[in-house]
């Protein structure tokens, strides 16, 4: 069971990981200030050829689930989380995101019975320590619409994943994925339109740039995502999540040259360890591990009142002073 686990967890990182470029692949290879059709491009397209590849439409209730599902991991994830990397520094970003184990922690808990326990809550702690020593530096001037981006697309996110936990699929992920993006684009489409009129030109680069993410930070991400959440607790998919900013730290080091210290350094080992500790695995290991309480066990004598085996401390209670 834990190989499994364990097993489980790294495909889930596969998500994280290919998020990880988002930010460097948005700064450096797509249209400036164009959140909306950033995102329309990276859902849409994607989600139309994978729901022709798989032929399955929703049935029954899933209809308006996929559609719930869609608007909050894609309709109104993408815009917001474009926006924040348009607005915000990469850095403070990152960080506002890695709040996000805690509130899926504790939408878990009410939607779906999942209680994070003292050492997950403690693990997702450290996670959010280790990235805010990882990637964040100096702010400068704060945008606001930045800052409330940030914070609307860890909600909307962490509410849909849980969805995703509540609501088994009856379908296989890819399915699912394609039901997603479909909404999540056609939900984008016409606002991207009415708010940013039509599209911008796009160069050589900047397909490079949608195909990467349409295709591994997009289908394959999803996919190994939701894979995680059907098999794990979400709490513990969450914390896998932050591996988003360790990818994005080593991209900016080895891509763009940026400075790698022992702040740095620390705020690794602390996401890393993180991560590790808030897998159901260890806690299984701890659990086993861990030391019971080792309780005085009774002395058993023969009373000449029956012939029954009894205690020292039932003899005593039999023989007390009234």
């Amino acid at each position: 069971m834990e190989a499994f686990s364990w097993r489980t967890a790294l495909v889930t990182g596969v998500a994280p990981a290919a998020w990880g470029t988002t930010y460097l692949v948005s700064d450096q290879l797509l249209p400036p200030d164009r959140p909306l059709f950033a995102a329309t491009v990276r859902a849409l397209p994607a989600g139309l050829v994978l729901l022709a590849l798989r032929r399955r439409l929703p049935t029954g209730i899933w209809w308006w689930r996929a559609v719930a599902l869609g608007v909050c991991n894609i309709g109104l994830f993408f815009p917001l989380i474009f926006l924040a990397a348009f607005h915000l520094p990469g850095g403070l970003a990152a960080t506002l995101q890695a709040t996000s184990p805690l509130v899926v922690m504790g939408l878990a808990w009410g939607l779906v019975n999942e209680r994070p326990g003292g050492l997950r809550i403690g693990a997702a702690l450290v996670g959010l320590v280790g990235v805010a020593l990882l990637v964040l530096r100096s702010p400068g001037e704060v945008d606001t619409i930045g800052l409330l981006a940030a914070s609307g697309s860890v909600l909307v996110s962490a509410l849909g994943f849980v969805l995703v936990k509540r609501w088994p699929a009856p379908v296989d992920m890819l399915t699912l994925v394609s039901w997603q993006l479909v909404v999540g684009g056609l939900v984008l489409l016409p606002v991207g339109v009415l708010v940013e009129g039509p599209p911008p030109p796009v160069d050589i680069p900047a397909v490079g740039g949608f195909l990467w993410l349409g295709v591994l930070g997009t289908v394959v991400a999803y996919a190994c995502w939701f894979h995680g959440l059907s098999r794990m607790p979400a709490g513990a998919v969450s914390l896998i999540g932050l591996l988003n900013p360790v990818v994005g730290t080593m991209l900016g080091v080895l891509v763009a040259g940026e400075l790698f210290g022992w702040a740095q350094a620390l705020g690794m080992v602390l996401v890393l360890g993180g991560v590790v500790a808030g897998q159901p695995a260890v806690a299984s290991a701890l659990r086993r591990s861990g030391r019971q309480p080792t309780w005085p066990q009774p002395t058993w004598i023969r009373t000449s009142l029956d012939s029954r085996p009894v205690s020292v401390s039932t003899t005593r209670n039999r023989f007390r002073p009234s």
